[in-house]
């Protein structure tokens, strides 16, 4: 089995981070966007070159900004970006899959009960009677009014292995976004 490719990418000191993240979105065909800030957490598509935020569709949301940038990936079906704020300053790797590749496929489950609004190919969900809320870059998300607690929306993962030669144990190494959907749309990544 083949592992997946890690390397480091270059980071310029004084770059626009908007910039960055579409040159690197189009050059490795990736998909969404998913930040952390100091203000709050940032979801984020590539459309047409172009990276669209959360906060251009709902103004309420947290803007993607260097300064308040903690770390950030992009990614889809075949590799992974991550940019992340050090003491030295950002650093960045993409991971790449290889033919044969093993790894561990997981579809976390995401907050959402109900959809508040849907603009621009963006839907606003809640979850719970705290009114939490994101904005994901999904739109007809199927929620089940009957079932309180039912979240449909999957963040999913894979999680590359690793074995010890001498001892024969298995680890997980290194782990990367791949898509974000829902329960109906899974198919089978593995």
């Amino acid at each position: 089995m083949n592992k997946p490719k890690c390397e480091p990418i270059k980071v310029s000191v004084d770059f626009n981070l908007q910039n960055w993240l579409e040159e690197q979105g189009n050059k490795y065909k990736l998909k969404y966007l998913l930040a952390h800030t100091e203000d709050g957490v940032i979801w984020g598509k590539f459309q047409d070159g172009n990276l669209i935020t959360a906060d251009s569709v709902f103004p309420e949301f947290a803007k993607l900004r260097r300064s308040t940038l903690q770390q950030c990936r992009i990614f889809g079906e075949d590799s992974e970006v991550m940019l992340w704020q050090t003491d030295e300053g950002f650093q960045a790797r993409v991971i790449k899959d290889e033919e044969n590749t093993e790894f561990i496929p997981e579809n976390q489950i995401l907050w959402g009960t109900q959809a508040e609004k849907t603009n621009n190919g963006f839907t606003l969900v809640s979850d719970g009677s705290q009114g939490l809320c994101h904005a994901v870059p999904l739109i007809n998300i199927s929620f089940d009014r009957h079932q309180k607690l039912y979240r449909p929306l999957r963040l999913c993962v894979r999680h590359y292995i690793d074995y010890d030669e001498e001892t024969g144990i298995a680890r997980i190494y290194l782990s990367r976004l791949v898509n974000l959907t829902t329960e109906k749309e899974l198919k089978n990544v593995a």
